[in-house]
């Protein structure tokens, strides 16, 4: 029979086998500055982008959350084609190196439609060719970035593990910084400047990111993995009459070794597992193969084929169940940032930016995925066994917990907080400055986000590299990133079911322009609801989620 799948690729500017832990370090290191500028350019410009909708361009606050929420959704959408066309037909690095020009050329447009060409639509087209430019970055850069260690020994595993907390540590430094730089210039200085000290970092970034070239390992595309998914369902539904799965010696195994030009495997043998039976029917070899030295790929698939096919649908209930964590997100720089502009701001004589508090989050980031790295994992190690501490779906099981105890705890905040306006009698005040409640008020929520964000955030990123098959790992970084995507749309759905429901009510929980006409904190209620809900349903599905297992 002819054999299938992994032609060896050999890829430009590769390294030789002698490459330590700390040679994947290194290259790795200027990988992360474009990814730092584009995290910095991105969150700079969500963070604050309500308030420019809604005082800019004067938009109503429903209005302009649906438009974040809207914008931000499509940008989580652009990283499955561009994840897709690096896997398949582009390569990561060249995936990288046109979308990091994209997103320049983007965001000089965003500047010029904030300052000399005052134009709405210019404004939306930019933001959009911002995130096409975003969607080739995003799925790419990360994996590249790991995928300059290699796998052959323990310290290198542990290495690249450990990457993952490192590399979400500068995300967050990143995103944190830029939340209390970019948005005060905004606010005091200007969109002008404020937007317009993007494109000069993100052109710096570029030069760094090709000043590391020489060390980059690199890879060609091995074609569309889809191909690969389509053949394995395809082939079980052409023998559905076949009924016995459970003999092994009737599997088709594909026993061609692939080896990079380092000489470390393009991918491993999978062991079989059990779920999903019914796609074993494709590796079946049945009287017509037998009879025939010519396989049929849409008849015939490996066990490592069907395997990996197996190892995309155990995670799809994880991307499902992690859609209220994002709806969750998504209030940080929409209803959050509002509820803080009704209060008291003061800071002495500073009046305190309300997007700014969201940097309270990356700092509640930082400081937990550091504790979690260095403490938690070497305590908890000792007790489980596991090499991470805990399993990535425990990790992500703590991080939904926090989401849903962030609701109620912001449930209760806006309870007080919509007491107190209405007590010092500020109902009818604009949504500006409306309550003497001090801002300080939000910070449990802000702090329970964040500890969210470090366990769920870094654990479905690290979840989506180590558990999808190798040749579709910049899809699996754009599927976790997709989740971003549709819980924003989540969001839109979830809002636009209440405002229908409470608008025939005399108390509309969505209202206007003022929130202290509003009951934004029976908003708060039904999203922890949902989030309890949901987090019943994953712990469900976890304790029966196979990890991919690997022959050694």
């Amino acid at each position: 029979m002819a054999q299938t799948q992994g032609t060896n690729t050999k890829g430009s500017g590769q390294i030789p086998s002698e490459t330590t832990k700390m040679g994947g370090w290194h290259a790795a290191i200027f990988i992360t500055c474009v990814e730092f500028a584009e995290r910095f350019s991105f969150q700079g410009l969500s963070a604050n982008l309500i308030t420019y909708l809604t005082k800019e361009l004067n938009q109503s606050i429903v209005e302009a959350t649906k438009n974040v929420n809207t914008w931000t959704g499509v940008s989580a959408f652009f990283p499955l084609l561009g994840g897709f066309l690096a896997d398949s037909y582009v390569g990561r690095f060249n995936t990288i190196v046109i979308s990091s020009f994209i997103f320049l050329f983007g965001m000089v447009m965003l500047t010029l439609s904030v300052s000399v060409m005052k134009h709405e639509a210019l404004f939306f087209i930019s933001l959009y060719v911002l995130s096409a430019g975003d969607g080739g970055h995003k799925p790419c850069v990360q994996t590249f970035a790991v995928d300059q260690f290699d796998e052959e020994t323990e310290d290198q595993r542990n290495a690249k593990s450990s990457f993952f907390n490192w590399w979400y540590l500068v995300i967050v430094i990143a995103c944190t910084s830029s939340v209390f730089i970019i948005v005060y210039l905004q606010d005091h200085y200007g969109w002008t400047l404020g937007i317009g000290v993007l494109p000069g970092l993100w052109a710096i970034a570029i030069v760094i990111f090709f000043l590391g070239l020489k060390r980059y390992k690199r890879e060609s595309p091995r074609g569309s993995p889809f191909k690969s998914v389509a053949q394995v369902i395809v082939a079980a539904i052409r023998k559905w009459r076949v009924k016995d799965t459970s003999n092994s010696e009737k599997y088709w195994h594909d026993h061609d070794i692939n080896l990079r030009s380092n000489g470390s495997l393009i991918s491993a043998t999978l062991e079989h597992t059990n779920q999903f039976r019914f796609l074993d029917k494709a590796m079946i070899v049945d009287e017509h193969d037998a009879s025939t030295n010519i396989r049929d790929p849409w008849r015939l698939c490996s066990l490592n084929q069907v395997e990996e096919v197996k190892l995309i649908l155990r995670l799809i209930p994880v991307w499902l169940s992690c859609l209220m964590f994002v709806v969750v997100q998504s209030q940080l720089f929409t209803f959050f940032v509002k509820q803080g502009s009704t209060m008291n701001r003061s800071l002495g004589h500073f009046q305190i930016p309300p997007a700014s508090l969201g940097g309270v989050v990356g700092v509640v980031i930082l400081f937990a995925v550091l504790f979690y790295d260095r403490v938690f994992v070497p305590i908890a190690r000792n007790f489980t066994g596991h090499s991470s501490g805990i399993t990535v779906l425990q990790r992500i099981g703590i991080g939904l917990f926090c989401s849903t105890l962030c609701m109620v705890v912001s449930a209760l905040v806006e309870g007080k907080r919509v007491n107190n306006a209405s007590i010092n009698n500020n109902d009818n005040n604009t949504v500006e400055g409306s309550s003497r409640m001090s801002i300080w008020w939000l910070l449990p929520q802000y702090a329970l986000l964040g500890i969210g964000d470090a366990f769920t955030g870094v654990g479905l990123q690290e979840l989506f590299y180590t558990q999808m098959p190798e040749s579709m790992r910049s899809v699996g970084a754009a599927a976790y990133i997709s989740v971003v995507g549709i819980g924003n749309f989540v969001t839109i759905a979830i809002i636009d079911v209440v405002m229908a429901i409470t608008s025939k009510t005399r108390g509309k929980w969505l209202a206007g322009n003022n929130l202290n006409k509003a009951h934004l904190d029976y908003f708060y209620w039904v999203l922890a609801g949902l989030c309890a809900l949901n987090l019943c349903v994953y712990v469900c599905h976890s304790r029966s989620f196979v990890y991919k297992k690997v022959h050694v």
